[in-house]
């Protein structure tokens, strides 16, 4: 992923600072939520004996959707789309895709990101520059809720 844009999204999103040391922080929160998301629609798509996971079998929550649309209005601006689409890749699992889902999965990510960045506000809304233990304390939220 490009820090430039990296750097650029997260000061547009939650007027936060953040530096190339944080990217590795981000994309394996974005990976383990994308995995998480799509283990909790292949136990939907199962448990409707289905072997392709839909759209609707992903967890996808009111405010999750609310910072999906924010996202879709940022990236306008800041064409984060592209990157996004490679570290949404799916992981291997023994169900298939939908091509909806797929096409879905970067939105996804965005929205994680939009709301990744705007909980480091709420957890330290002075803090323009994340540290170590910020990010420990927003990922440990978000590993407890998706």
């Amino acid at each position: 992923m490009g820090t430039v844009k990296f750097q650029r999204f997260f000061r547009v999103a939650a007027g936060l600072h953040v530096d190339r040391n944080d990217l590795k922080r981000y994309t394996d929160f974005i990976d383990d939520k994308i995995y998480d998301v799509i283990l909790i629609g292949k136990a939907s798509a199962k448990a409707n004996l289905r072997d392709v996971i839909e759209p609707w079998d992903l967890p996808i929550t009111k405010g999750l959707q609310e910072s999906i649309d924010r996202f879709e209005k940022l990236d306008e601006e800041i064409e984060l789309q592209p990157l996004l689409d490679q570290l949404a890749a799916q992981p291997p699992l023994d169900v298939a895709l939908s091509e909806r889902t797929e096409q879905r999965l970067p939105l996804i990510a965005g929205g994680l990101s939009v709301a990744l960045a705007r909980t480091f506000v709420t957890v330290q809304p002075d803090r323009k520059n994340p540290g170590t233990a910020e990010w420990n304390v927003t990922l440990d939220i978000f590993h407890q809720l998706l």
